[in-house]
């Protein structure tokens, strides 16, 4: 999981103990940290983030989105198009 994936998901973890309005911005400033190191990363720099364990705050924040499904999807409409491009284009993906 590459270091703005693990950051994106620690603010997730975030989430779970803030209202809805404070999700919905946390969210949006997860995905777009996502979105921007994507972009601004290299293709040897994703390729050599790829292989790294999470860590325990990143397994919560994981376990969060994976529990609750509105949260999963907006993070995911947001960074899905920038993100699979990218790895795309770095043969990360077929």
């Amino acid at each position: 999981m590459t270091t703005s994936i693990r950051a994106a998901t620690l603010v997730a973890a975030l989430l779970v103990a803030g209202d809805a309005a404070a999700q919905g911005m946390l969210l949006d400033f997860a995905a777009d940290k996502v979105i921007k190191k994507y972009q601004s990363s290299s293709c040897d720099q994703l390729k050599a983030l790829k292989g790294e364990p999470p860590s325990e705050k990143e397994k919560m924040a994981i376990d969060f989105l994976r529990d609750d499904a509105q949260a999963r999807k907006a993070f995911i409409d947001k960074i899905a198009a920038p993100v699979l491009n990218k790895m795309f284009e770095c043969g990360l993906i077929p």
